[in-house]
């Protein structure tokens, strides 16, 4: 564990006093020392005594040059706010856990890296982690899973690493998205089918659940099949029979069915698109891949790790930043295929911010639709959408408004009713629109963050940006 950890700390702190660091770790007490140690060392945790505040952003970019997956965690006093106050600092640690809690706590964060690497998860982010300790809990098990994420997020990387470390590895793992293909041919590619059981089938063929026995059956995107199909399915999760199309007789299949969508089942359930009683069938246990932009901390060891076989291919620390500020529709698919696209383009140089600006742009085609507009900021693209909603709101209002006077007696004149939205805020600044918008819309929601970024139509992450800036709770 030592070699895998570096403290900065001040020699003079009370945790200096206070905590036997060296058994934890490699200790150094200057910044310089730090960058040396993490050159020359694989280092996968350090850890900064809360003292240390001059540890920005542009040093833990430096320090992640050498390793992306490098996480940094922030000694802290106890009553300390624990919440992530930088977006590079990966977690707190109280000192008040004292030696023997510290040490449990880093054993704990090399315990879960080490699950991350083992399952072929590149990230650092919590929600990552959790997933890691997911699989290492239900994969020596038998029980189905359906996992559950956006297009591109690694699903498929999640159900092999399940199939490979269950008592199953080594045995067939066959994999079919269930989307892609028309339904009529679906349950022959999945159950085979007898000769002359249709036009073309001149010849026996046996399915996926046959090439799959005694191993794992991954149903990509299960929430497309149609309900015929779906008590189809359901005859094999139960009994572990099903039938070929053209035979009476049944064959049986001992596989593990591992299944994945990127809608909300429940609500095809409650559009009957869905068979509520497969769903509790395929779902005994959820696994919840968040999409590229909750993760923002994984996208430059994504890139070093796409990279891998282009060493001379660096980042600027410009470009680095901007990539996390996009919010990735295609996820970790999209971001590979611009990690392939620089690596052709440029093999042995540095991808600067102009190069990601070119990227974005040719992404997308709707200002609506970017995160990042192009030849815009995130912050003025942020305040651009906010402000549009504030004139769409107040075009609402005022509609609703002209409605139920126009129905209702004249007793007060028009201009004595209170303005629209529109016209309250003639002679704001954008910055002061954008503010009042963000204290309605947290109103609407009872503080539902989440929720209110979707209604503002931005990311978490900007929100929560906003909120400090404009000094809201």
């Amino acid at each position: 564990m030592k070699n895998r950890v570096v403290i900065l700390v001040d020699p003079s702190s009370e945790s200096s006093r206070e905590i036997r660091w060296q058994e934890i770790g490699i200790v150094v007490n200057q910044v310089s020392e730090l960058y040396q140690t993490v050159k020359e060392s694989l280092i996968d945790i350090v850890l900064v005594d809360d003292s240390r505040m001059a540890l920005k952003y542009a040093v833990a970019a430096r320090i992640r040059r050498y390793n992306g997956l490098t996480e940094i965690w922030r000694v802290v006093t106890d009553g300390h706010d624990m919440e992530p106050d930088d977006d590079f600092i990966d977690g707190h640690i109280s000192s008040d856990l004292g030696q023997e809690g510290i040490t449990k706590k880093v054993k704990q964060i090399l315990r879960q890296k080490e699950l991350l690497a083992e399952f072929k998860i590149v990230g650092r982010s919590t929600k990552m982690k959790i997933v890691a300790e997911t699989i290492h809990r239900i994969a020596p098990t038998e029980v189905p899973v359906m996992i559950v994420g956006p297009s591109g997020s690694g699903k498929e990387l999640v159900a092999r690493a399940i199939h490979d470390n269950s008592e199953r590895t080594g045995k067939p793992f066959v994999a079919i998205n269930c989307g892609a293909i028309a339904e009529g041919v679906l349950e022959s590619e999945l159950f085979g089918h007898e000769k002359g059981a249709f036009t073309g089938s001149v010849s026996k063929r046996d399915g996926l659940f046959h090439k799959a026995d005694s191993g794992t059956i991954f149903l990509d995107e299960i929430g497309e099949t149609k309900p015929d199909m779906q008590v189809k399915l359901l005859r094999v999760l139960e009994d572990g029979t099903y039938y070929p199309v053209g035979s009476s007789v049944a064959q049986r299949a001992n596989v593990r069915v591992v299944s994945a969508t990127n809608r909300d089942l429940t609500e095809a359930i409650s559009e009957r698109a869905f068979r509520e009683d497969l769903y509790f069938r395929i779902g005994v246990v959820k696994i919840v891949l968040p999409p590229l932009f909750e993760r923002a901390n994984d996208i430059y060891p994504l890139l070093q790790h796409f990279s891998r076989s282009h060493p001379g291919l660096t980042y600027s620390d410009s470009a680095v930043e901007l990539l996390m500020k996009y919010d990735w529709p295609g996820n970790v698919r999209q971001l590979k295929n611009f990690a392939d696209r620089m690596a052709a383009l440029k093999p042995k140089g540095m991808v600067e911010v102009e190069d990601v600006e070119r990227f974005i742009e040719e992404q997308h085609t709707s200002a609506l639709n970017l995160p990042v507009s192009t030849g815009k900021t995130v912050e003025q693209a942020g305040q651009e959408l906010i402000y549009h909603a504030i004139l769409s709101l107040g075009n609402e209002i005022r509609m609703l408004r002209d409605l139920i006077t126009s129905h209702l007696p004249s007793e007060t004149p028009p201009e004595e009713y209170p303005s629209d939205t529109a016209e309250a805020t003639k002679g704001m600044s954008m910055e002061q629109m954008e503010k009042l918008m963000i204290e309605q819309v947290l109103d609407e929601t009872k503080g539902n963050r989440k929720e209110a970024a979707r209604r503002l139509g931005i990311g978490e992450r900007t929100l929560y940006r906003k909120l400090k800036k404009y000094d809201l709770s």
